[in-house]
């Protein structure tokens, strides 16, 4: 309501539930800075490349090791879970991170964090619960695992995979603390790092230029703030309540039949 009310009536103080004096000019002062165009794409690629790469590579890790007669599977399992209690440190990743050159690059994003562990055992735990009959009858006509895997086994597991794939999409989205780390480059930040510039309005580059504009047309810095919060959370504001279901029937199947 504060964003989209009149900025002189909003800072007039007191608690409302109705804009005062309905007014788009804080979007208007919003969007006139490009930097969050750029910030709209880097983050949208971040969440279909790196929510693609996260559940393709989950699945292809959880298949193999839900099958029973895998070679090592409690071994490897457990190195897994281990990953789940201790990880290496914030020095060390970066470390690791700017070894590969991934530093100041959307990469950066998303190869670390390629696979969760938590997800991990989700997938696995759904796909123990398929009916080995399935692998079987594919193995019978010749199936190569990969094949089975994409062609007999996925299919069947699309509960599991739009969970997956939304815990992967929310958390790409609001990622923040690996972003401030890896990304130095004003046209590569992301929408929450675009974020955390406009909440400190004053003392970032990407602003200072905005500051006359608003000096100019009367604009509020709070007005502007909550302009932004509004447009980086309002993408999955509209999509989340749609696609719920899939968090709690994904979570629910993958606990239950494991």
């Amino acid at each position: 309501m504060y964003s989209i009310s009149d900025p002189k009536r909003a800072m007039s103080g007191g608690m409302f539930l109705l804009p005062r004096g309905l007014a788009f000019d804080s979007y208007s002062m919003l969007f006139r800075n490009s930097l969050i165009f750029d910030a709209y794409s880097n983050s949208l690629f971040r969440l279909f490349v790196g929510t693609l790469i996260n559940v393709a590579l989950t699945a292809m890790l959880a298949y193999p090791l839900s099958i029973r007669r895998f070679i090592g599977r409690t071994p490897i399992t457990l190195l897994i879970f281990f990953t789940m209690l201790f990880n290496g440190g914030m020095i060390p990743t970066y470390l690791l991170v700017n070894g590969l050159g991934l530093v100041d690059t959307l990469w950066a994003l998303i190869v670390p964090s390629a696979i969760s562990a938590w997800n991990f055992f989700i997938m696995k735990n759904y796909f123990q619960g398929l009916p080995p009959e399935l692998e079987e009858s594919a193995n019978m006509d010749g199936a190569s695992p990969l094949r089975t895997l994409f062609a007999i086994i996925l299919p069947v597991s699309m509960p599991v995979i739009a969970a997956i794939a939304l815990f992967y999409g929310v958390w790409h989205w609001n990622a923040y603390f690996d972003a401030v780390l890896y990304l130095h480059s004003q046209d590569k930040q992301v929408l929450t790092l675009f974020l955390r510039s406009m909440m400190n309005f004053s003392a970032t580059e990407s602003t200072r230029s905005m500051n006359d504009s608003m000096t100019v047309a009367n604009i509020s810095e709070e007005s502007v703030k909550m302009a932004t919060i509004i447009a980086t959370m309002l993408p999955m504001l509209l999509i989340y309540p749609f696609l719920q279901k899939y968090f709690v029937k994904g979570v629910l199947i993958g606990s239950v039949k494991g």
